[in-house]
């Protein structure tokens, strides 16, 4: 009979892990691809992702899906001077195509199926890594999938924006580290999910590298079910200095890009520093709604930039016109606008209150979600499934009054869950959000909803956690 429990217990697991993986699998590709396939239209970024991918392409922002992207006849190979792992998938997309006649060309409706395996997939290990009987592990699951199918989140797996691969990385990461304290094979795949994830995540965009040392932490604090002593940190420092180094192989393997001053870049994103600056100086803070002059003396510009109040990078009349702007141009730097906001507590909380409101708004109006043969308007967009980003919507108006609150409600239950994983990966998404938040917040001064999505679909993820038992030992680890 001792002999024969493991094997039961195992297969009920296993019955298990195959009930949720092809529940949410069937949900998410009928949420996908029916009455017709949707996706996020292409912001202007979407040739980084494409370039991944190898395919050459030049267009700016659009109004509509393309369900397929063909490399064009003739065009030179491009070289990816960014690296987001969206083209990982994208180019994992491409060559499943190749095997069904799609050639050189990158098939959305591909890429968006895929994503769906991936996520039907994070969301099992999340399940199986819960201590809990089966109908908690079934509710949870429900939870995680009304986060990924919303319609502020589901179009980004089907689309050529870096965000879809930055949610999957979540969601593996965090069932890695929940399977991590399970005993048995479970640990050791869990060690291997949380790598896969990481990778994922860490690299989805240079917003997300300050990832890294928060996932390091967390694989620190969560105790393997089956290694013990010098084995379980030899196992963590293994998972993490693998993360470490694909991370740093992943980002010197696209090509030095070239900064607004003519020059190559030398590390990842440096050259769209100064373009972040310059949006963070003239949107967040010499916006034309306060008083400017004061604010350009502290920065150490001159009073006639007074003219380029509210214009980002890309408007027409940008600062960067102006012949005196070279002899300024280092003034406009991350330290720069970091010294202002810890200087200036009250425009500090004044932005981060705005930005709160564009996390909980969640979903950008200029992002479209049907192709032009769908015959809906220019920038159309689906709401098959707004429960939680309707949600959002509704207290997005209190900014900071309503997200606060919600992060003290997730870092609560972390702390009383502290010693067992659940509360690891709880407080690792706590600080993954608000990490993200601050990021997105005082680091760039444009597209402020879609920058957030990271952070909002982190802590959504949290919440949806949060619904476990506080208790998970008076209850069969085992169904």
């Amino acid at each position: 009979m001792k002999l024969e429990a493991p094997e039961r217990q195992l297969g009920a697991q296993a019955r298990l892990g195959m009930g949720v993986f092809g529940t949410a699998l069937a949900l998410l590709a009928v949420r996908f691809l029916v009455p017709r396939p949707i996706a996020m239209s292409n912001n202007g970024d979407g040739a980084r992702v494409l370039c991944g991918a190898g395919i050459t392409w030049h267009g700016g922002p659009e109004p509509f899906v393309h369900l397929a992207y063909t490399a064009e006849p003739g065009a030179t190979p491009c070289r990816p001077t960014y690296l987001l792992t969206q083209s990982w998938l994208a180019d994992l997309a491409v060559r499943i195509g190749r095997l069904i006649g799609l050639h050189t060309t990158l098939s959305l409706v591909v890429l968006g199926l895929l994503s769906s395996v991936i996520a039907a997939a994070a969301i099992t290990a999340i399940v199986l890594g819960l201590p809990y009987r089966p109908r908690v592990r079934w509710a949870v699951a429900a939870g995680l999938l009304l986060v990924v199918a919303d319609s502020a989140f589901f179009g980004y797996f089907a689309a050529v924006l870096g965000e879809g691969a930055a949610f999957l990385g979540v969601l593996l990461a965090v069932g890695g580290l929940l399977l991590t304290a399970r005993e048995g094979r479970w640990s050791y795949a869990g060690l291997a999910v949380t790598f896969a994830g990481g990778v994922l995540v860490v690299n989805a965009k240079v917003q997300t590298l300050t990832i890294l040392p928060i996932l390091a932490l967390a694989i620190l604090f969560v105790r393997p079910g089956t290694l013990r002593g010098a084995r379980r940190w030899a196992a963590a420092a293994l998972v993490i200095g693998a993360t470490g180094a694909v991370t740093l192989y992943a980002q010197q393997s696209v090509e030095p890009a070239v900064a607004p001053d003519g020059t190559l870049a030398a590390r990842p994103g440096d050259d769209s520093r100064e373009i972040n600056a310059f949006n963070s100086i003239f949107l967040n803070i010499v916006d034309g709604r306060h008083d400017t002059q004061a604010d350009l003396a502290e920065l150490g510009l001159p009073p006639s930039f007074a003219q380029y109040a509210g214009n980002g990078w890309w408007h027409p009349h940008p600062a960067t016109m102006d012949p005196r702007y070279p002899q300024y141009r280092d003034r406009v730097s991350r330290r720069n606008v970091v010294t202002y906001f810890a200087t200036h507590p009250g425009r500090t909380l004044e932005v981060l209150d705005r930005a709160a409101t564009d996390q909980l708004t969640a979903r950008p109006d200029y992002l479209g979600s049907f192709d032009r043969s769908a015959g809906f308007a220019p920038h159309a967009q689906e709401y098959r499934v707004p429960v939680v980003s309707g949600l959002t919507g509704l207290i997005a108006p209190l900014g900071l009054f309503a997200l606060v609150p919600i992060w003290l409600f997730v870092l609560v239950s972390a702390w009383v869950r502290r010693r067992t994983a659940l509360g690891v990966a709880l407080a690792f998404l706590f600080a993954v959000s608000v990490t993200q938040f601050g990021t997105a917040a005082l680091g760039d001064g444009i597209e402020g909803i879609k920058h957030q999505s990271v952070a909002l679909f982190t802590l959504l993820v949290a919440l949806a956690l949060c619904s476990s038992p506080l208790n998970g030992r008076s209850e069969p680890t085992v169904p």
